[in-house]
């Protein structure tokens, strides 16, 4: 005599999980607007330059004391920029990073973060 399994048993519901890829897809979209509005900084030489940006990496503010500024050394200025650039840039992507794992459970998901 054969064994009946209850309805579905063994088999994914398919549409239970598009619910949960939709829910997800949801938490993904809300939390990437959250970190796109956020702002991060990033500074240089002990804060001689400070850089704040958005998540979406668009420089909203950029701080330069005054004695960072050497008339015969613009050359390094512009490494400090960059420096303090990188550095914002830096703590954005990791935090989107982070925060993206946490929803994705550690997925590699094309495009995320």
């Amino acid at each position: 005599m054969k064994a009946r399994l209850p309805k579905g048993y063994g088999r994914p519901d398919p549409n239970a999980m598009m619910r949960q890829v939709q829910k997800m897809q949801d938490a993904i979209r809300e939390k990437q607007a959250e970190l796109e509005a956020k702002e991060y900084t990033g500074t240089a030489s002990g804060e001689m330059v400070t850089v704040t940006m958005t998540g979406k990496h668009e420089v909203t503010a950029v701080q330069i004391k005054p004695e960072a500024v050497d008339p015969d050394d613009i050359e390094m200025l512009e490494d400090l920029v960059a420096a303090a650039f990188n550095s914002a840039v830096s703590a954005a992507d990791k935090e989107a990073e982070d925060e993206m794992g946490k929803l994705t459970g550690g997925m590699n998901i094309p495009g995320l973060g």
